[in-house]
């Protein structure tokens, strides 16, 4: 690419799934675990051709635009060098599931029936199972009657080609029903398993679908379409209304990708595109499964073949009694997410529900559990009587659905909801809670790297501060007024945050000068660091600012999970900075932000990424920790993921995945991190 200062943000990120593939491929992961990666890197794709490929076709056609700055050809090579680089992981893909995998499945006596005949000792069950449970499923359309009939997005289905009982041809789709029943079947025959995809049962029957036809051909395609809503910047009625219009529509958006099958005749696979006007969509050539990442749903009870169970930790900092509030009042406790049970998070909310002292309580939601806890307790404190107001992010991609039913099921129930406009997403992740005692108010509040979701929380590590410090309760109500008015925030806004870190006011601006003040210290050759932990790293003004400082002699250590836009290691610009990846059995996800300031670190934790979106278009809340000993912890954790020999990789200047050298002793930090909190307690 023609651009020597910043890494292709695209390109960086499947840079990112190459790394969760070679999971996969990690003999130290469990059997089963390898599988699961399998799964993730498949699911990450499919939401890279439904988020991103429409932005990288769109950015070309924009480039052939002479009255843009945008250059075609180079947009036209990164859409290229996309597509060839998901062929080669897709090939690597395939060859890691059928040399490596199966064939070690195979030593434990489970057979995965990976396109190959049945087996006689499968063949009857099958049949069974297929007449029984899925045949009722089944719903073939004849294409050559039905004109331009729409595939689903992401939908399974197989293209028959039949001759009828008069010898005519027909090509006939048929929906693979793979969300109404599970994707894989697992027959117990004396001490073997079998495991045959659900695809497979129905080719194996086939021809009880289609009697007196002769079968020609069967393969599988899938068809995935563009993801994102159309929603404009302003919009004057309920935003609700809106996203539940858009919502319905967005499995009709345009297609993105045509996967097929190879082998599939060029004749037939002319007709199915036009009959499925698929015009602009990439038209790829892929195995004879897809939608691997149902393998996620695989359940395989036998020893050794996941991960050994991390029993979550009840910190020592929270006792059973007096209750939680009056336990933070004393003093901020910090929560490690999955290392540490996340109960105290759900005691917060229900102690706050039916403590008659609690008059209000404030909470943003961005990501909800499908049976969330926390959303009841919020339902349960209305109820009782408290005025509860929740900010719920509508807009949170793929989430839209889940989060609108709790919406309208906490307004029926008499809470507040305050939407977002659609020009500004709402990502800060605080909760507030006002408690009359003895005449006088006074604050207790929650401010997190993650969602308030306890299902996530089981394995995305991720940091819960409890606070009642009056600084940050002061500042975060004020937050709250700003939001219940539903604007966007303008230079004549009076809101001064001098403690938070907030989006839209004085986030990016105040980072600028912590990272300015390691320049400075670095030129006057006193101590000086930074140390950052992110999912993503995207924007420019603070990629340079990090050049900047690099040249200036800060050392700079960096943790980037995902997309990193930003180039290590070249002379004259970033010689000064590392980058790590990290991935093992919990999903990285906190944020850290630590700045050395003559060996008296700041540090702050948050929800922001830097990215464009994060920056310029959210609503987003990064906060101090004060206290010493929590301070301490971090840097300990910290210390742990920079040393890590075993699970994180170093990203190099070529955006590739460098493994790290083993080192004596190996230090694998997830485990470690938890041996540590064990300890501590």
């Amino acid at each position: 690419m023609k651009n020597n200062r910043f890494f292709n943000r695209d390109l960086s990120w499947l840079s990112f799934n190459e790394r969760v593939m070679d999971e996969a491929a990690n003999s130290q992961v469990p059997l089963l675990e390898r599988l699961k990666f399998l799964s993730i890197f498949s699911s990450n794709l499919d939401e890279f051709y439904r988020v991103r490929m429409p932005v990288l076709h769109a950015l070309k056609r924009i480039g052939e635009d002479d009255n843009t700055p945008i250059d075609a050809d180079e947009q036209s090579a990164v859409l290229q060098l996309a597509i060839s680089t998901i062929n080669a992981l897709q090939e690597k893909f395939g060859s890691i599931l059928r040399e490596q995998l199966i064939p070690q499945f195979e030593k434990l006596g489970v057979h995965i029936l990976y396109n190959q005949p049945f087996p006689e000792a499968v063949k009857k069950e099958t049949t069974e199972y297929f007449l029984a449970e899925v045949l009722a499923f089944l719903q073939p359309v004849d294409l050559q009657v039905e004109a331009h009939f729409f595939p689903e997005n992401n939908k399974l289905y197989f293209v028959v080609n039949l001759l009828n009982d008069e010898g005519k041809e027909k090509i006939v789709l048929l929906n693979i029903p793979s969300d109404e029943l599970p994707r894989f079947s697992t027959i117990k025959a004396d001490k073997d398993i079998y495991i045959a995809f659900l695809d497979d049962v129905i080719r194996y029957n086939i021809d009880k679908v289609f009697p007196g036809s002769a079968i020609q051909g069967c393969y599988s395609i899938k068809v995935t379409r563009d993801a994102e809503l159309d929603l404009k910047d302003e919009y004057s009625g309920d935003i609700s209304d809106q996203i539940e219009k858009q919502l319905k529509k967005r499995d009709f958006g345009l297609a993105t990708r045509f996967l097929h099958q190879a082998g599939i005749p060029l004749r037939i696979l002319q007709f199915v595109k036009h009959q499925f006007e698929l015009k602009g969509a990439s038209v790829t050539e892929g195995g004879v499964y897809h939608n691997l990442k149902d393998f996620s749903s695989l359940n395989i009870n036998l020893p050794g073949i996941s991960y050994d169970s991390w029993q979550a930790i009840n910190p020592s900092a929270i006792k059973f009694e007096p209750s939680l509030a009056l336990q933070v009042k004393n003093k901020d406790i910090l929560i490690n997410t999955p290392y540490q049970s996340y109960h105290p998070v759900l005691r917060f909310f229900n102690e706050a529900a039916i403590n008659p002292d609690v008059t209000e309580i404030y909470t943003t939601l961005y990501r909800v559990a499908s049976n969330s806890k926390i959303v009841n307790a919020l339902i349960s404190a209305a109820k009782n009587g408290k005025k509860v107001q929740v900010v719920i992010e509508l807009k949170a991609r793929f989430d839209e659905a889940n989060n609108l039913q709790w919406a309208k099921k906490m307004k029926n129930a008499g809470v507040e909801i305050i939407y977002s406009i659609t020009a500004l997403k709402v990502h800060a992740k605080i909760a507030l809670v006002k408690t009359k005692e003895g005449g006088r108010v006074t604050y207790s509040g929650l401010l997190a790297t993650g969602n308030f979701n306890e299902q996530t929380a089981r394995f995305y590590t991720d940091h819960i501060l409890f606070t009642c410090n009056p600084n940050l309760m002061r500042e975060m109500e004020l937050l709250f007024i700003f939001l219940s008015k539903r604007k966007k925030p303008s230079a004549h806004d009076p809101l001064n945050f001098n403690n938070l870190l907030v989006a839209q006011f004085n986030l990016q601006t105040r980072f600028i000068e912590l990272i300015d003040r390691e320049i400075a210290n670095a030129k006057q050759g006193l101590p000086s660091g930074i140390t950052l932990k992110m999912n993503n790293l995207e924007e420019k003004v603070l990629i340079d600012k990090l050049y900047e400082a690099s040249q200036a002699g800060v050392e700079i250590s960096l943790i980037i999970r995902s997309i990193c836009c930003l180039i290590p290691g070249v002379k004259g610009m970033s010689e000064n900075i590392t980058i790590r990846r990290i991935v093992d059995r919990n999903l990285e996800h906190g944020r850290i932000f630590i700045f050395n300031n003559n060996n008296n670190s700041d540090i702050f934790l948050g929800s922001a990424d830097w990215m464009n979106r994060n920056i310029y278009n959210r609503i987003e809340v990064c906060f101090p920790i004060y206290d010493e000993q929590i301070k301490a912890e971090i840097l300990a954790i910290i210390n742990l993921q920079l040393n890590d020999n075993v699970q994180a990789v170093l990203l190099n200047g070529s955006v590739e995945n460098v493994k790290i050298k083993a080192g004596t002793p190996a230090i694998q930090s997830q485990l470690e991190i938890y041996k540590m909190l064990r300890q501590i307690g």
